[in-house]
């Protein structure tokens, strides 16, 4: 059985890759969703001015300081989605699959944007260059569920400390911390929204579409009371997230949500089955099943899970992990909740 990194099998649940996924922060005004944050929320408040010198500080603790407000962004695909969804479009994306095709980016025009990475690591830096981002902004995922950060590692999507240094060459990098819970994950993503420009009702007004399908996510659990298993899968076996160490399925459960959780305080992030001992984890009603592993027909076909209850109902679904930004998790919270209504408990 391989094992893998936290921030690796994050990206196959969040989105991410797995998303979901201790990030913190808040805007220099407070949050406009009011929650709590860890770490971030003891930096230092970005200041911002489109006429004057711009500085930002992100969740490592390191400060970015320019002559003048980012208008020129690149960005790692799940952070570069909810930037969108506040009007900012990024001059260079770059992926962990295709970006042509992932359907998260389908309501987006990407004519403007350059696509300079289509693998996870795999980022072409003639092309990001040519498109002279001003900041480039990523991801660093905690390497414990203490919400440790590991700053001498490579950020997420990059390949490498190498790569990373030759990326800040070309401009200074923003990382975004994502672990722990959902919500500190969305007001990170808004504090550097805002102080990229992005106003307080622009936010707000996305907080309140938030708020309705978070409702709603919450009404459809208490309906249902169905179990959900949230889970990659591979030629090696079962991956079944923990939903406390992943910032969406931690969202998730804080609105009432049931997720598997067999083993809450083992390894971090996972439960890991081999293909022998995958009948051990089949107590979830409903399947989400990470759409860059195996998904039904694969699953059916391995003698030793073909018989879980929720793959013989067909409750078992395709699952992409969303970027943790106000438009995005409402998009997929009322996915999750049409999900839970169409199913029965088995």
């Amino acid at each position: 059985m391989k094992v893998l990194t936290a921030a690796r099998v994050s990206a196959l649940i969040l989105a991410p890759v797995l998303a979901l996924a201790a990030l913190s922060g808040c805007s220099s005004a407070g949050s406009a969703d009011g929650a709590s944050t860890g770490a971030g929320s003891t930096l230092a408040a970005s200041t911002a001015a489109a006429d004057g010198p711009w500085s930002f500080t992100d969740d490592t603790g390191t400060t970015i300081t320019l002559d003048h407000q980012p208008t020129k962004v690149a960005s790692y695909s799940d952070y570069a989605i909810g930037l969108m969804s506040y009007g900012i479009d990024p001059v260079a994306i770059f992926g962990r699959v295709e970006v042509a095709t992932d359907d998260r980016f389908a309501s987006y025009d990407l004519s403007n944007t350059a696509v300079v990475g289509n693998s996870y690591g795999e980022i072409d830096l003639e092309a990001l260059a040519a498109a002279a981002p001003d900041v480039i902004v990523t991801g660093i995922y905690p390497t414990d569920r203490e919400g440790t950060l590991d700053t001498t590692a490579a950020y997420y999507g990059f390949a490498d400390t190498e790569q990373q240094a030759q990326l800040e060459k070309i401009a200074p990098v923003i990382a975004i911390e994502v672990g722990g819970k959902g919500m500190d994950v969305i007001a990170s993503i808004n504090r550097l929204s805002e102080a990229l420009g992005v106003s307080d009702e622009t936010v707000a007004a996305a907080k309140t579409t938030f708020d309705a399908a978070a409702a709603d996510l919450t009404a459809a659990a208490a309906e249902t009371k169905l179990e959900v298993t949230q889970m990659y899968a591979d030629a090696d076996g079962i991956y079944v997230v923990k939903p406390a160490d992943e910032p969406e399925t931690e969202l998730y459960r804080s609105l009432g949500v049931n997720f598997t959780d067999l083993n809450p305080t083992g390894y971090y992030y996972w439960d890991i089955y081999s293909w022998e001992n995958a009948a051990q984890m089949m107590s979830g009603d409903v399947l989400l099943v990470n759409v860059e592993g195996y998904q039904a027909a694969e699953l059916t076909g391995q003698p030793t899970f073909a018989a879980h209850p929720a793959l013989v109902a067909s409750q078992a679904h395709t699952w992409n992990g969303a970027a943790l930004d106000y438009a995005s998790q409402a998009a997929h919270m009322t996915e999750l909740t049409q999900i839970l209504r169409s199913s029965k408990a088995l």
